[in-house]
């Protein structure tokens, strides 16, 4: 495709009419009409007719100062002086200026990122700031990079432990993940960069997150990434967990805790029934609901001093499954529609029954079917999704109180 139209054809710098002589007598019979470039409000366009001979050329010359640099790093090794030193130093600047020119056209060549590493390693202070800029510059044409997001955690982790502004890295790293994912929709590699800074968080920075993630997750029920994100954030906040049980110094801070996970469970309720038939949703509230039990006793009237008894542990959980059973009645209760989101909610609903009962319940005496007041579960299912009717009557069978 050339670029040579219209009226937004840049004029070609010096630097440019250089790049056209190396790309051949072709590239240069052109240049006068701006075939191949475009530059315009701080953004560069390359013609697809002239990438390939551009990231040959880039790759040459990375390729050729690279295996320099190596033979002098060598050769410093053994003959530390100063005019060694001051040619390395040399050398390195063109593996970084190389490098650089060739991942903005290949982003995930893996040599030019690894020699980048190569000559910050020996570095302690490298410039941060240049290589979180180039890396975001990279992530803003190829957000799902996996060697890019890679870069950023090693500049990250070098960092890590002796950086007085490392907050204020965190905080522009998670805004970043939360811009890339606006613009690329189910990006796991964004969300699971945001995942893997949760281990430099301290439990007021991970709520803080936890916070205002909200409101993104509730317009990006889909995406089941984000959610995982919050279900990290939520476990980085339990502390210590031991033989499945939470340990804590004050009671203060499990009651905290407690209403943190009600406080999910409740927001997570009003998603489901505002947005019908989100599977994402849906697995999120199986983690709360297992964690509910497990940590807290399923007790949502405040915390029981007497948790250990028996009694009380069953009397928290039927309160727990009483309240389900209610929530799960309205979801399997929708009227008869065509639209897929309906009977997706329906379908929904009761695998998340079936694992409800597999998962806390099992083994249980409680009868779903009187309970829930829809009718035969087995029915039901059966006539919303035909196509499953041998998987519904095997994990059928495997719940009698069904």
């Amino acid at each position: 495709m050339m670029l040579n139209e219209g009226e937004d054809g840049a004029i070609l710098s010096s630097s440019e009419h250089k790049i056209n002589a190396r790309l051949g007598p072709e590239a240069s019979a052109v240049e006068g009409k701006n075939a191949f470039f475009w530059s315009r409000e701080h953004k560069l366009g390359i013609s697809t007719e002239y990438l390939l001979p551009l990231y040959k050329a880039a790759k040459h010359r990375f390729m050729d100062a690279y295996a320099t640099c190596k033979r002098h790093s060598s050769f410093s090794l053994k003959n530390e002086n100063a005019a060694s030193i001051h040619v390395f130093s040399e050398i390195e600047v063109e593996v970084m200026k190389h490098s650089k020119a060739l991942l903005l056209l290949s982003s995930d060549f893996g040599t030019a990122w690894n020699a980048r590493k190569f000559i910050l390693s020996k570095r302690d202070d490298f410039p941060i700031t240049d290589e979180l800029l180039l890396s975001t510059l990279v992530l803003s044409f190829a957000p799902k990079s996996e060697s890019a997001w890679n870069y950023r955690r090693w500049v990250i982790k070098r960092i890590a432990g002796r950086c007085p502004t490392l907050e204020v890295i965190l905080e522009k790293e998670s805004d970043l993940v939360r811009k890339i994912a606006e613009k690329s929709k189910m990006n796991y590699r964004a969300w699971n960069h945001r995942c893997w800074l949760i281990s430099y968080m301290t439990k007021e920075q991970a709520l803080h997150e936890l916070n205002i993630n909200k409101h993104w997750a509730a317009l990006n029920v889909s995406d089941n990434s984000c959610f995982h994100y919050r279900r990290k954030l939520m476990l980085s906040m339990l502390g210590d967990v031991s033989d499945g049980k939470i340990v804590v110094t004050c009671i203060d801070k499990l009651e905290s805790l407690q209403q943190l996970w009600k406080d999910e469970l409740e927001w997570n309720e009003r998603l489901i029934r505002r947005y019908i038939g989100r599977e994402a949703l849906w697995l999120h509230r199986r983690f709360l609901s297992v964690f509910w039990v497990k940590h807290f006793g399923a007790d949502q009237h405040g915390i029981s001093r007497l948790a250990n008894e028996k009694g009380d542990k069953d009397e928290h959980l039927s309160i727990f499954i009483d309240n389900e059973i209610g929530f799960l009645r309205d979801c399997l209760s929708l009227p008869d529609s065509i639209f897929e989101d309906v009977q997706s909610q329906a379908i929904h609903s009761a695998a998340y029954l079936l694992w409800l009962n597999r998962e806390i319940l099992s083994p249980s005496s409680i009868n779903f079917n009187e309970k829930l007041g829809v009718g035969d579960l087995r029915t039901l299912l059966n006539k919303l999704c035909p196509e499953k009717i041998r998987v519904w009557d095997c994990l059928l069978c495997n719940h009698h109180s069904l």
